[in-house]
């Protein structure tokens, strides 16, 4: 069992940038990828960003594409999530996951098997 812990949300201005951060409790295999979902009041969780743990390879929501940069560092099993420009509509929890599957990007919830408890990020306008 993966247990994942996200950290970093907060409350910041229109235009502010904030980190998260994703620790993982054991070390993740290369062909897995690991996620960002969040979730706004009264809407579905939605896919953010997803990166493929030993390429490093990317991929992005067209809604934060350019803003928002997924990463990881695996000596220390935490991957990130830096966020610039932000707006109102990113308001959500964020949430970390890791793929049931290797060898792609997820996109959906039911692809991930492992979840953290989230993080509030709110941007005020």
């Amino acid at each position: 069992q993966v247990q994942l812990v996200e950290s970093g949300g907060g409350l910041v201005q229109a235009g502010a940038s904030l980190r998260l951060s994703c620790v993982a409790s054991e070390r993740t295999s290369g062909n897995y990828a690991m996620g960002w979902f969040r979730q706004a009041p009264g809407k579905e969780r939605e896919f953010v960003a997803a990166i493929r743990w030993s390429a490093g390879s990317t991929y992005y929501a067209e809604s934060v594409k350019g803003r928002f940069t997924i990463s990881r560092d695996n000596a220390k099993n935490t991957m990130y999530l830096q966020m610039n420009n932000l707006k109102p509509e990113d308001t959500a929890v964020y949430y970390c996951a890791q793929d049931r599957s290797q060898w792609r990007f997820g996109v959906r919830t039911t692809d991930y098997e492992y979840w953290g408890q989230g993080t509030q990020v709110t941007v005020s306008s």
